[in-house]
């Protein structure tokens, strides 16, 4: 894929400094705008890779490895995906969508840690309670869940993606039961009884004092116009999508990767950056059209910050079977069960040149002008003495 003619990291280099000085942002903001800024640039060194037979030298600046910075997922998740390659399963794969109506994702813009924990506890008793009915499939489930807080115009809208296997060990019989093929669990009880165990647990945080209520909605602090609030939410529909079948290990392998260490936009989406306005491409899917959307860059900025993660926030955890207490154990049961092997979809890699080979066959550690090895060192500083290795 081919660079980008417009980055993140050039909206925030021309109108970062003006929106800092107008905005009192938090610290872990204020380092996430540095860190993409400088990301790849000589303000953070560099890596020469020289050949000592051609004189061949290429630089390579390094990365802000920060977690919200678009160009520094590949390698993450390349890394993620060969971590989760000896846990996948040989069976048909669900992607169920959990989401919280407009009203709660204003209560969360100012309480992420608190209104996102309790995203993926309600989330997590809802899938482990309906999964061990009896009268559904009876049997204890495993899955991770990914936190997104954005749609495709970058407006707040926080929901998980679950990625579940179909079917889950049954304690009982001590047998893998399958989920049917269509549907891995009824989304309207599974959507009824989210809606249940999320909104008790928010009433349960204002109580104890949890929640923080600024400008118009500071009433809220009130129990009563609370009650009041999270009333018309009881009655609603809250919206819980399960998407076909996604296919085996392989396949779902790749789809993985699209959604575990997205960002809030990529550059390859941004189009423009003109008289302090930026157009970049969404979809609507309202319509399942392609868009093309301008807004001033200070919008933009304020948009894209909206989606940072509290310092230290999890945005991918794990459930059931999948759980770190007892995952190696219970899925090795499970594999045993379902007579399937382990997956080695990706070479077992711990550097990145390593994952570059597999994935493209270009080996980073040969000279690509005569094949020579070539010798990595840090940047700034001098070079190697020159050799010749003919």
């Amino acid at each position: 894929m081919s660079r980008p003619a417009l980055e993140l990291a050039d909206i925030f280099r021309q109108h970062g400094a003006a929106y800092r000085e107008k905005h009192a942002l938090p610290l872990d903001q204020l380092r996430l705008m540095r860190a993409i800024e400088q990301c790849r640039t000589p303000a953070l060194g560099a890596v020469v890779d020289w050949c000592g037979h051609c004189q061949y030298a290429h630089i390579q600046f390094r990365s802000c490895r920060n977690r919200h910075c678009p160009k520094c997922q590949g390698l993450a998740r390349a890394r993620w995906l060969q971590q989760r390659q000896a846990e996948l399963l040989p069976v048909e794969y669900f992607h169920v969508v959990f989401t919280v109506p407009e009203a709660i994702a204003a209560l969360a813009f100012y309480n992420k840690t608190v209104v996102y924990d309790l995203l993926f506890r309600a989330t997590a008793e809802t899938l482990l309670e309906i999964a061990a009915d009896p009268k559904r499939l009876g049997v204890e489930i495993g899955w991770f869940a990914v936190l997104h807080s954005w749609g495709q115009n970058l407006r707040f809208h926080p929901h998980l993606h679950c990625v579940v296997p179909g079917g889950g060990w049954s304690a009982e019989t001590g047998r893998w039961v399958h989920a049917r093929r269509r549907f891995l669990l009824p989304v309207r009880v599974l959507s009824a009884r989210f809606r249940t165990l999320f909104l008790t647990a928010l009433e349960k945080a204002h109580a104890a004092g949890r929640l923080h209520f600024f400008g118009e909605r500071a009433d809220l602090a009130d129990p009563a116009r609370f009650a009041a609030y999270l009333a018309p939410l009881r009655k609603s529909k809250w919206v819980v999508y399960a998407k076909a079948p996604l296919g085996g290990p392989r396949q779902i392998l790749e789809y993985l990767g699209r959604y575990t260490h997205r960002v809030a936009i990529s550059n390859h989406r941004l189009r423009k950056l003109e008289d302090g306005q930026v157009t970049f491409d969404w979809k609507d899917y309202r319509d399942g059209q392609s868009k093309q959307m301008t807004v001033a860059a200070e919008e933009f900025i304020r948009r894209f910050l909206s989606h940072s993660l509290p310092p230290g926030f999890q945005r991918i955890r794990y459930y059931g079977l999948f759980a770190h207490c007892h995952r190696a154990r219970r899925l090795e049961v499970c594999r045993r069960l379902l007579t399937g092997p382990c997956y080695d979809l990706l070479p077992r890699a711990a550097d990145y040149r390593d994952f570059y080979l597999a994935l493209t066959g270009v080996n980073l550690r040969l000279c690509p002008r005569c094949g020579a090895p070539l010798v990595r060192f840090a940047w700034p500083a001098p070079p190697p003495p020159i050799w010749d290795t003919s």
